[in-house]
This record gives C-alpha cells, structure tokens and sequence, in this order.
C-alpha cells in the first residue's frame, strides 16, 4: 500500500492597500506558529514508550499498529510499490516472486529495515533460516527495537533446537512489546522445556 502524509496549508488573507487599518488604531498580532511535525524517530519513540507503558490489551495494540505503519513508510512510492506487490505475492505463497521484489528492494533502499524485515519472514516461510537470521540481523542493525524482527529469530532458534538463545531472543522481544501473546507462550513452552530437563 502506497503511504502518504497529508499536510494542510493555511491560507493567508491579503487586504488592498486602500483598506488597510491604521496601525495606531489595529496593532498587528502575530500569528502563532505551529509546531513543526515529529519526525519519523520521534514517532517511533514516543510509540514505543506508549507501547511499554499500555495499561491493556487494546491501547497495546493501538500502538503497535501505529508502529507497524511507521516502519512499512520508505519514504519511496516505488519501493513501496514494490513491498505492496511482495506482501501480495506472499499472501499468494509465491515466495520466489516476494523475494525478487525484495530484493529490488533491499537494493535500492539498504536502510529502510522493514524490507530487510520482509524479505527475513519470506525467507523464514520458505525454511531458509540462514538467509533469515542475515536479513534478520540487518533489520536489527537499522532498527534495534524491532520486535517482529526479534520474536523471529526467536521461532528459527526453537526450530533449530537452540532453546537457551530462543529464550532469550524472546525475553528481548518482551521487554520492548510485552503484548506479544504468540512469543510469551513459545517462551513458557521453552522454559517449562528447559526445567524439565534439568530435573
């Protein structure tokens, strides 16, 4: 999907000379400026606080959804034409064709974490887990608080039988989002698992 910001101009009225007020008798009053846009960091931060501090299930998933729509912004209308048409082939299990797209991506905007991210959980459903575990840690380096990105490297350690690091790669999850049901309950399968065997 194509994400685009809408900013709304204010539009300035101009008297003609001949109407103009004296200035002793209607003392200009400026305007007060508004306050310029957060950027995109400030978003995420200040989203990211909402999301530790969410008193419930609700207001967690209103800030992650938030987020969501942040990261998926490129910035670019043709890679976010391009992340449309693999998020679609995806949905389709046309991974081959997600990854093309993806790659394309990667490529022509290496900083932008969600293609990494993206193109980590497309390798992921095709088994490929060390191509993920690379995307997944390139997704890291550009956004460290990227809990999708961290639970999936949790699920590829389980499924690998490195119980010890998935644990952790979910409890790193947890801290950030502690909202994510699916991770919690692979966490206290883990833990329950490790017990066991320590007995």
């Amino acid at each position: 999907m194509l994400l685009r910001v809408l900013t709304a101009a204010a539009a300035l009225a101009l008297a003609s000379p001949g109407e103009a007020p004296a200035a002793e008798t209607a003392p200009s009053v400026q305007a007060p400026q508004a306050a310029a846009p957060k950027t995109k960091a400030a978003q995420l931060d200040e989203l990211f606080a909402t999301l530790k501090a969410a008193p419930n299930d609700e207001a967690a998933s209103a800030a992650e959804r938030s987020i969501n729509r942040l990261w998926l912004q490129s910035g670019s209308d043709t890679v976010d034409l391009l992340m449309n048409w693999a998020l679609k082939a995806m949905s389709e299990k046309d991974y081959s064709l997600a990854l093309d797209y993806l790659d394309r991506v990667t490529i022509m905007k290496p900083d932008y974490a969600e293609g990494w991210n993206t193109r980590a959980t497309v390798h992921f459903l095709a088994q490929d887990y060390s191509a993920s575990i690379k995307d997944i840690n390139r997704t890291l380096a550009l956004e460290p608080r990227h809990y999708g990105a961290m639970s999936g490297l949790g699920m590829i350690l389980k499924e690998l039988g490195e119980d010890k690091r998935a644990i952790a790669a979910f409890r790193e999850a947890l801290k950030i989002d502690p909202y994510l049901d699916s991770v919690k309950k692979a966490l206290a399968d883990l833990e329950a698992r490790q017990k066991g065997e320590e007995t």
